[in-house]
């Protein structure tokens, strides 16, 4: 319906749009019935609804109406699969339609810049492109239904310790690198209705009153048309956040914004004409709201239920699997060890809790897949809660183990381990797991660890087991799951969307996260993840895009549509994927780019695109990608703008980060000049390469070297004289070239130069 939304904020009074900046309540917007305008509700909720009860609308974290549980966001990334998580995203839309819910509050696009991070399971990735892709396609997913989403945190929401008040002190390349990037392509991709704020501080201003954040990035750049909501409680200035770009203050606060909103703009402290477009945004988004409504709309929970699995099942990831111990015979004899086994950890606490419809348990699931229950044992093992060991659970175990064929044990991080408000300790699992998976491994051969977390663990018993499986918070169904991958009834694809490192202590993060006080200084710069890793040759315990399968894949036939081309133009790269095993499969085709020698310092590869694909035993097909130039650019904050060096890349396919299987160079040339600036202090080096002042400057430094003395045929001292020279100031030519170079000549050849560019 079309409505004449300016007419209709020309009708309210100053009182009624200074009170619709703020919410009516903890979940409802204000409405102004006398103009027609309801009041409508928004929800938590990004891998499902939480709704909260009629009874109880207020920000209790673990109440509300039952709703299908799916993986949570580190599970979600795993998949790799845009369409899957497009189907998400669809059922997702469908509750909250039935639910009358107008915004769901997610996806989060958080950068994982450390493993410690809190909230990490509720982030896709450490990759800003894996992490914008699979954004978007959650928030296609839901938006097509009719409901909005909530993009968040933005921006640099990266820990959980001082979470409100923390400053991420950060430059701005690093910003628009990662940072922003894993936004940016969600915001055009997606075109989220709202977009949520960060509670914290970027560069001294907070999230939610950062004009260039919120005005220069996301509008003016970005071209964002939505509505900019804060996090609940984030706004510290209500009328500075209007200003800074802000439109929406959660949860409400009676008047007391509302007051302060009127008496800024009755003292021109803020401006009507601000007031005016942020209370339009908001109408926007609320009439969309009620024509897209959908009279007695209904959900079938059972089709949710089984796609919950079918995902969980595909964003399960073999790590390992020595001596092919896995897909498990359903003749075989079992000792299924674990207490998670029967009480599985599925989520994460806090603001994304959920409350589910039903529980697939583990045990139960793998039961039903054995061909009789009689070959499947339980010991439980380890109490969830307490790390302490517990010699007769111990003990158990270790006699199921030792006449069992095969062992599974069900190992994770327990409730509290993972979770909003804090952020992680360390990186290990309890106590009393880590030694139970050792003690099972000295006296069984074959040893299966099926892993229930929500982000990277150390494992220093990993060369102890057989087979680790990474099943990480998989949602409601992930026992149908689990047991599915176990047995072979699905043949695992996911691939990891973070680092697993070998010690905390090589996270690039380390020392600094989570910062001194209240200032967090990201001195790792673009190095995250991956980036780090395989650029500083540090070999991670699981790298980034990592995931066995139970068939193999054979990459061949790299070809591209041009190996030379402008930063305009586009490139097409087309490669063949082949299942060379005896089962049917998925696999990930990814595509990284290296710049093969750059003026600025960047990593040695970086994720520029990537596609899933399904083949039966035998079959091939083949993959195309096109890049972009942002496929070889890096943002030059000189220029403000992405800019890419002319000069040699690689183009690198393969299946994970680690393990490129085809490589092809193409030459890209810049249409963008970059105006070099000369002055007294620049270094002789950096104008030798200039063809005007090479021929003077060498001249002059011959004659140099000759005044000290050096004679001819003596490379050594000459060297050296040279090495020194390269990285000495223009100036200190005058200095020591006893009157052979004056300041005027100084003068006059910077002239020449800087006129020349």
């Amino acid at each position: 319906m079309n409505r004449d939304i300016k007419n209709i904020v020309s009708q309210m009074t100053l009182e009624e749009k200074a009170g619709m900046c703020s919410g009516l309540d903890v979940w409802h917007l204000k409405g102004v019935e006398r103009l027609g305008i309801p009041s409508i509700m928004v929800a938590n909720g990004s891998n499902g609804l939480h709704k909260q009860t009629a009874s109880s609308e207020s920000a209790n974290m673990n109440s509300g109406i039952p709703s299908t549980c799916f993986p949570t966001a580190a599970g979600l990334a795993s998949t790799w699969n845009r369409e899957l998580i497009r189907e998400v995203g669809t059922a997702l839309g469908e509750v909250c339609q039935a639910e009358n819910i107008a915004v769901l509050l997610g996806p989060g696009a958080n950068i994982k810049r450390s493993p410690l991070g809190g909230r990490n399971f509720e982030y896709f990735s450490e990759d800003p492109y894996l992490s914008s892709e699979i954004a978007a396609s959650h928030i296609q997913g839901v938006q097509s239904q009719g409901v909005g989403t909530s993009l968040k945190h933005f921006a640099v929401n990266n820990q959980e310790y001082h979470r409100m008040t923390y400053d991420a002190v950060i430059d701005e390349r690093t910003l628009r690198e990662i940072y922003l990037a894993s936004f940016e392509g969600a915001v055009k991709k997606g075109q989220p209705w709202t977009l949520m704020t960060a509670y914290n501080k970027i560069n001294g201003s907070y999230a939610s009153q950062n004009d260039h954040l919120l005005g220069d990035v996301l509008r003016n750049e970005w071209g964002y048309e939505g509505l900019v909501v804060s996090d609940w409680g984030a706004v510290d200035q209500i009328v500075d956040s209007l200003a800074g770009g802000l439109e929406l203050e959660m949860p409400g606060n009676g008047d007391i914004s509302e007051k302060k909103i009127i008496h800024a703009v009755k003292n021109q402290k803020l401006s009507v004409e601000v007031l005016d477009i942020a209370v339009e945004r908001m109408l926007q988004r609320v009439f969309m709201h009620l024509d897209n409504k959908k009279e007695n709309a209904t959900f079938d929970q059972d089709e949710h239920h089984q796609l919950a699995r079918k995902v969980a099942s595909e964003s399960i990831v073999l790590l390992k699997n020595t001596d092919n111990v896995l897909p498990l015979e359903k003749s075989s004899k079992v000792a299924i060890i674990g207490a998670l086994a029967q009480k599985p950890k599925f989520q994460g606490g806090g603001s994304a809790f959920v409350v589910p419809t039903r529980v697939d348990i583990p045990l139960d699931e793998i039961n039903q897949l054995a061909t009789s229950e009689d070959l499947i044992t339980y010991a439980p093992g380890y109490t969830l809660d307490s790390e302490d060991v517990d010699n007769s659970l111990m003990e158990e175990a270790i006699l199921a183990a030792q006449v069992a064929d095969v062992t599974v044990i069900f190992a994770g991080l327990p409730d509290g381990f993972e979770t909003e408000l804090a952020d992680r300790a360390h990186l290990l699992l309890p106590y009393n797991q880590q030694q139970l998976i050792e003690a099972i491994a000295a006296v069984q051969s074959k040893v299966v660890v099926v892993l229930m977390n929500g982000a990277a663990l150390e494992m220093p018993w990993a060369t102890s087991v057989s087979s680790i499986v990474e099943a990480y918070l998989g949602g409601q169904a992930v026992g149908g799951a689990i047991a599915d991958v176990l047995f072979g009834e699905v043949n695992p694809s996911g691939k990891l969307a973070e680092t697993f490192p070998m010690k905390l202590a090589h996270n690039p993060s380390f020392l600094n996260f989570p910062g001194e006080g209240n200032r967090v200084e990201y001195k790792e710069g673009i190095f995250v993840g991956y980036r780090y890793y395989d650029t500083k040759k540090i070999e991670p315990l699981f790298p980034f895009g990592h995931g066995l399968s139970y068939t193999t894949f054979e990459y061949s036939n790299l070809t591209m549509s041009r190996t030379e081309l402008s930063d305009t133009d586009t490139v097409d790269v087309q490669v063949t994927i082949s299942n060379t095993g005896s089962r049917a499969g998925k696999e990930t085709v990814q595509l990284y780019v290296k710049d093969i020698e750059s003026s600025v310092v960047r990593p040695d590869k970086e994720l520029k695109d990537f596609a899933k694909v399904e083949l039966k035993p035998g079959e091939h097909t083949t993959i195309s990608f096109t890049l972009h130039k942002r496929a070889f650019a890096y943002y030059n904050v000189a220029l403000k703008d992405w800019h890419v060096e002319s000069g040699s890349f690689e183009i690198m396919i393969g299946g994970s980060s680690s393990t490129i299987a085809l490589g092809a160079t193409i030459l890209v040339n810049s249409t963008v000049s970059l105006r070099q600036t000369y002055d007294r202090n620049s270094l002789l080096g950096e104008l030798m390469t200039n063809p005007v002042a090479a021929p003077i400057l060498q001249a002059l430094t011959q004659n140099f070297q000759a005044s000290m003395g050096i004679a001819e045929g003596d490379e050594k001292t000459a060297k050296m004289m040279q090495a020194a020279l390269t990285g000495m100031p223009l100036r200190n030519l005058v200095t020591f070239s006893q009157g052979g170079f004056t300041d005027g000549m100084v003068e006059q050849l910077l002239i020449q130069l800087n006129e020349q560019n």
